[in-house]
């Protein structure tokens, strides 16, 4: 296996779709790289809220895109990531920063600085690597060799949220999602968008196993194609 072709895979798709679940198994099963680029998102919003950025202030957000120092650690059995030296793999995952990060995201100066890194790391990877979010295929690799958009239904994906979630409300969660899926495919940079070339694999009837199964699948026919 280490000397298959190295494989850049590309997989989109909105939350709760099993995006981080398979992309993680899929990188470790193959020997490749992962990436959740969503994290980097979370810490540089992570960021702002702790140095008193204002986040209805795209202008404040602009300004200070550039300061954090972020590092991800890109082994998919153990990821890791880190703002300025700090473990930050626990506190991005609060509702505080969930609720934010959309607005964040959406700002160009931000999206140009967390494109750069995760071009860098994609660049660098050696084995190759899976790299999941909402615009790599479209925007960050659209050279990627196999892009994969996952999707599933609202209901499906907000009952997968809340299980992750411990006890979360269905139905919020549900209503949550769809909004936040609307504001990351109606942002003017990087909207959330499935790539022409891409794959789709509808998951809402799939157990993550076999959602692993097909998209392993998926990289193995490409890389003895390439």
């Amino acid at each position: 296996m280490e000397s298959a072709t190295p494989v850049i895979v590309a997989i989109d798709g909105p939350s709760g779709t099993g995006k981080s679940s398979t992309s993680k198994a899929v990188a470790a099963q193959l020997g490749l790289s992962y990436l959740d680029t969503g994290a980097q998102y979370r810490a540089i919003t992570w960021w702002m809220v702790n140095n008193g950025i204002d986040i209805d202030d795209p202008a404040a957000i602009a300004a200070a895109a550039g300061k954090p120092e972020i590092v991800s650690g890109t082994d998919p059995q153990g990821p890791t990531i880190s703002v300025d030296g700090v473990d930050v793999a626990g506190p991005i995952r609060t509702q505080e920063v969930t609720s934010k990060v959309s607005a964040v995201s959406a700002v160009p100066e931000v999206r140009a600085r967390i494109t750069e890194l995760q071009r860098t790391l994609a660049a660098s990877a050696e084995h190759g690597i899976v790299v999941e979010g909402r615009d790599i295929g479209t925007t960050v690799l659209p050279d990627a060799d196999l892009k994969i958009f996952l999707t599933a239904s609202p209901e499906a994906r907000a009952a997968r949220r809340s299980g992750e979630l411990k006890g979360a409300d269905v139905h919020s969660t549900r209503e949550a999602l769809i909004k936040r899926d609307a504001a990351d495919s109606s942002r003017k940079t990087s909207p959330l968008a499935k790539a022409d070339d891409a794959v789709e694999v509808d998951t809402t009837e799939l157990t993550l196993s076999q959602v692993i199964e097909c998209v392993v699948t998926l990289v193995e026919e490409k890389r003895a194609g390439k």
